[in-house]
């Protein structure tokens, strides 16, 4: 026994020895001899000259926190101070990173073990300076050493601590240089209280009405008693440059992110102004290795959703001004990341938006899915996608193209060559559009599928004016122009619906239904009808004409020459049918019919959409003994900016002079037959109509 008593009394000595004499050699050893072996080291390891201009010193510290055994033993901090990383001889700066001192606690035990464990790391007085050359060098990339056999020595870091520091940032790529303090609150603030300004602030700076719209939305960032624990300790700002538009934020963060865990979050907050659009954000960060438990509510509100394209490489269309709000989490891998922005609800223009969204990024172009809904959209909120607005509002949205003075379809370019960074998988759903004094659309809804350049709407249905609108259209940025497909289907829209406003259309039980196919090329509006080609096809029964009719509509030549063959009486419309063909942007009247109880009003010629020019003839032929103030034909020549209608020169015509030129007409009034949809037993004028002209006897007959 006494023997036993004396190995164990000498293996517990000699451990104290070793243990005073560890404990004596971290304390007392002049660390400042291993700097060379350090800085040769990481140089080699990081492949960027790595010196150490100060002191390096150690002292023994209890871990709190720790039990047992562990509690027992010290740890040894090490402090290291004035880091320096150089830079590559074409930086402009001399120095990537600068560390006024690091300091870093390790664990004794797991050393016997051959692992490091640092269970924290304090950055004190960090001055990081990022730089990137027009070649696309960046002095951020390290070049780390090949081929080298794996160490039997591993390296785990709990946290990283913050301190006061500056980042500048000049990426001569992207043309964006920027400059970030950070600097040390004065006393920490509670999460919970950084949430309730954050969200007031950021509602108040995107605008108050999305804030109207989102105050009972649900989209609160992290509320886990992890969270509700942590708090706000440093406050920074940016300002600069980012892609040439000036940058503008400022925010908080807390002062230890951790690397390792999934449980403790690091608080962020910031609000961003890059340009026209905000960007403001408000929760935490958790597992920031791989982003797993990204939980935010964010913010976006800008002039235009085009104008985010830079900020977040989502091709998005020009839009009114907007502001959204919605709940942002995050997985990100090397591989890819998957980010979604669900619940989120806002304001475009005065029309209301809402949904979710996904993100898929590490494939050969990124994907959106999602689904959108609207319970109100304006039609005029729709007009940027084309290209329409103000010269104020375009200009608003960023748009530099002028519209020149002579022409009056919109000639801005559209972004096509952003179609061909993502593909996209989206349903949208409006329940009510909105166009004032005009054609009243119930519903709307597509499904967006844009797939290798190619963006298509289909199927593309609304609810209109008491009846439909189907169809589907296509474009493909994969030529350039862009190659433009559309076919659309009208069928019974009720004219007193489509006309709320004009009394003498209340009590029509008149239709109106049609047929377009189209296809051309360009990369705007004027440009795609200045080539297209393909048919368009309509026909209106048991209707009315009239000045304050055609005036709301807008369609100004068609006023002028109504009141030239009937004066400013309401005139009823027994049958208006139209037949155009198109051939490279010249559409051609096969057939244009306007009867009345009066006359029947032929039309024919060309509109030119390539230089928007009018060529067209109207001619009225009177019915039977029936007084009609106009029996001359009419001219419509000009432009579509400045139109010209007169009275064609020559005799008049006589009273049932025109059934030679109406007969004419016969195949194309069979064509249009097929157009006409029967609509509850009710009788159709134009039917009746385009009979009588299939049925004419040819020119030069004997009748």
């Amino acid at each position: 026994m006494r023997l036993s008593l004396k190995i164990l009394a000498w293996i517990v000595g000699v451990l104290l020895v070793l243990v005073i004499a560890l404990v004596l050699f971290v304390a007392l050893f002049n660390w400042n001899r291993l700097k060379p072996t350090i800085e040769d080291k990481v140089s080699a390891a990081i492949g960027k000259p790595f010196t150490i201009d100060g002191d390096i010193t150690a002292a023994w510290q209890r871990q709190p926190g720790e039990s047992g055994l562990r509690s027992v033993l010290p740890w040894p901090t090490f402090t290291v101070r004035n880091i320096r990383i150089g830079n590559p001889s074409w930086a402009k700066q001399p120095q990537l990173l600068q560390l006024d001192a690091l300091q870093g606690r390790i664990s004794p035990l797991p050393l016997l073990l051959h692992h490091i464990y640092v269970p924290s790391v304090q950055l004190v007085g960090l001055h990081l300076d990022l730089e990137r050359n027009s070649q696309g060098q960046a002095n951020w990339q390290l070049t780390l050493p090949q081929h080298q056999q794996p160490s039997s020595w591993k390296l785990t870091l709990d946290t990283v601590g913050l301190d006061k520091g500056q980042v500048a940032l000049d990426d001569a790529q992207t043309h964006s240089k920027l400059q970030i303090v950070i600097n040390p609150l004065q006393r920490a603030i509670p999460y919970d209280q950084v949430v309730a300004q954050a969200t007031s602030a950021a509602r108040a700076d995107v605008g108050h009405d999305v804030g109207k719209v989102v105050n009972g939305a649900k989209t609160q960032p992290d509320l886990s008693s992890h969270a509700e624990r942590t708090a706000y300790q440093f406050a920074w700002t940016v300002t600069g440059t980012y892609k040439d538009a000036p940058v503008s934020g400022s925010g908080k963060t807390g002062a230890v992110l951790a690397l390792e865990s999934t449980t403790q979050p690091f608080p962020i907050e910031a609000r961003v102004h890059i340009d026209t659009s905000k960007i403001a954000l408000v929760g935490t960060l958790t597992d920031p290795m791989h982003l797993a438990a990204l939980n935010m509510r964010v913010w976006f509100a800008g002039a235009s959703m085009a104008k985010l394209y830079p900020i977040l490489g989502i091709p998005l269309p020009d839009t009114p001004p907007f502001a959204t709000e919605g709940h942002l989490s995050a997985e990100v891998h090397l591989q890819g990341g998957h980010y979604t922005y669900r619940d989120f609800r806002g304001r475009m223009g005065e029309s209301d938006l809402g949904g979710n969204v996904q993100l898929t990024t590490g494939g050969p172009r990124m994907k959106l899915t999602g689904d959108l809904h609207s319970q109100l959209l304006r039609f005029a909120d729709l007009g940027a996608l084309v290209g329409a607005g103000s010269e104020a509002q375009k200009e608003q949205r960023g748009d530099t193209t002028p519209q020149p003075k002579n022409k009056v379809l919109p000639v801005e370019q559209f972004h096509t060559n952003r179609l061909q960074t993502m593909d996209a998988d989206v349903t949208f759903q409006a329940v009510r559009i909105e166009r004032p004094n005009s054609l009243p659309i119930s519903a709307v809804s597509t499904r967006i599928r844009l797939d290798k350049g190619v963006l298509k709407l289909d199927p593309l249905h609304a609810g209109v004016a008491g009846g439909t609108l189907d169809g589907n259209v296509q474009l493909d940025s994969n030529t350039q122009p862009v190659r433009t497909a559309l076919d659309l289907r009208a069928r019974h829209l009720q004219l007193k619906q489509m006309f709320p406003t004009v009394q003498s259309m209340q009590s029509s039980f008149g239709e109106l239904n049609g047929d377009i196919s189209l296809n051309g090329s360009g990369s705007s509006v004027s440009g795609m009808l200045g080539n297209a080609s393909g048919e368009v096809k309509m026909l209106m029964n048991n209707g009315a004409i009239s000045k304050t009719l055609l005036e709301m509509a807008g369609l100004n030549v068609a006023n002028v020459v109504v009141r030239k063959l009937f004066g400013d009486q309401t005139v009823k419309i027994n049958c208006a049918a139209a037949d155009m063909t198109g051939d490279n942007g010249v559409f051609t009247s096969r057939l244009f019919v306007l009867d009345t109880s009066d006359a029947t009003v032929n039309m024919s010629g060309t509109i030119n959409f390539s230089n928007e020019h009018l060529d067209l003839k109207v001619v009225p032929h009177t019915k039977g003994l029936r007084v009609f103030s106009l029996r001359s034909p009419l001219y419509v020549k000009g432009t579509f900016k400045n139109p010209d209608v007169g009275v064609q020169p020559g005799p008049l015509l006589l009273r049932g002079g025109g059934a030679a030129a109406l007969a004419v007409l016969a195949a194309p009034a069979a064509a249009l037959l097929a157009v006409i949809v029967p609509s509850h037993d009710q009788h159709n004028e134009c039917q009746q109509v385009l009979t009588k002209l299939r049925q004419a006897p040819p020119p030069g007959s004997v009748k």
